[in-house]
């Protein structure tokens, strides 16, 4: 079903999408990698000019992982696939579909699913990237379960290395971001299914998350290096008036069209954008018994993977039957929102 979304004053802003497929895919397996080395307060903070317990009082993040020099978002991520495969208890070449959600690619091309399905040996796979920002997971978990519901198995991936396009002494990102990886291996399951998935985009917020430089309306450029441009930037104050304005009422809505009963969905796993606006905001999603899943204290705001990896973290306090609620937001503007069985 597609149907279009007004904002308040009625201008036309999303595009909802949102179905069912055919036989039941369910998360068999998942992983996730982040760096060895640990970027702490004190050493983001000097350069963006504010101290450590600033950080920690507005985000409530303490640490965040940076990726070293020579590795790439393929290199994170063939360590997260690998997990993720040995948990789902299958191999690489059982593989048909390789959906990788990347803003921070290796390369413009070719495709990093391709770096990773070669990575991997993959070799039976149709592999290719999605970008919706920190919302990439999730619609990259729509399009991959639409594509092996009459069976097969899918590797879905979100990944970033943000510390590749922060800026160290811009105080509204540096201190927010780190690098990390994610996966979830998709297949036939007796137990567990994906309730439903809903995507949307609210284009009219694209200047509120973006690299300006890089692409074809700005080449890279010695201009556009100098400039910056080529940094991630983020209007942070419109994007948490965003949050609160636009998630809750369409969490509210969702859990509404589907067969599960809201007091019934038991876990909630956010995009892990920034610790105080997320204890804020599960108090008005209308979800009363959910518990909410962590880790951006620890490993910051990971783009794309902060879901999965998150999900990896909590799959020993989820049980069998369990409903679990994704829930992204990002550049775009994008959110996407899935329930899932467990």
């Amino acid at each position: 079903m597609v149907a279009d979304e007004s904002c308040h004053c009625g201008c036309a802003l999303a595009t909802w999408a949102e179905g069912d497929i055919r036989n039941p895919v369910g998360i068999i397996g998942c992983g996730s990698h982040l760096p060895p080395r640990v970027v702490s307060n004190e050493e983001v903070a000097a350069a963006a000019g504010v101290t450590a317990s600033w950080i920690e009082e507005r985000t409530g993040i303490r640490s965040r992982r940076f990726a070293h020099e020579d590795l790439a978002a393929s290199d994170l991520a063939a360590i997260a696939c690998e997990e993720a495969l040995e948990d789902a208890g299958i191999s690489a070449s059982d593989v048909s579909v390789i959906v990788v959600a990347t803003s921070t690619p290796d390369s413009p091309q070719p495709p990093t699913a391709c770096v990773l399905q070669h990575r991997i040996g993959a070799h039976r796979a149709a592999a290719f990237d999605v970008n919706a920002v920190c919302s990439g997971f999730v619609f990259a978990l729509d399009v991959a379960r639409r594509m092996v519901d009459s069976g097969g198995f899918a590797l879905v991936v979100g990944v970033d290395l943000y510390s590749r396009i922060i800026d160290p002494a811009d105080r509204r990102t540096a201190v927010l971001f780190g690098d990390g990886a994610g996966a979830v291996v998709l297949g036939p399951s007796a137990t567990g299914s994906i309730h439903g998935v809903r995507l949307a985009s609210f284009g009219a917020h694209q200047d509120l998350i973006r690299v300006p430089a890089g692409g074809s309306r700005i080449p890279p450029s010695k201009e556009s290096l100098l400039s910056g441009e080529h940094y991630f930037q983020m209007n942070g104050r419109a994007v948490r008036e965003f949050v609160k304005q636009e998630v809750p009422p369409a969490v509210q809505d969702f859990i509404g069209h589907l067969p599960v009963n809201a007091a019934a969905v038991k876990h909630f796993i956010p995009h892990q954008a920034n610790q105080v606006m997320l204890r804020e905001l599960v108090t008005e999603l209308g979800l009363p018994n959910v518990r909410m899943h962590e880790t951006v204290a620890e490993f910051g705001n990971t783009g794309a993977a902060s879901i999965p990896v998150t999900l990896a973290a909590a799959r020993n306090e989820i049980q069998r039957g369990d409903d679990v609620l994704l829930t992204a937001f990002g550049g775009g503007m994008a959110m996407g929102l899935a329930l899932v069985r467990w």
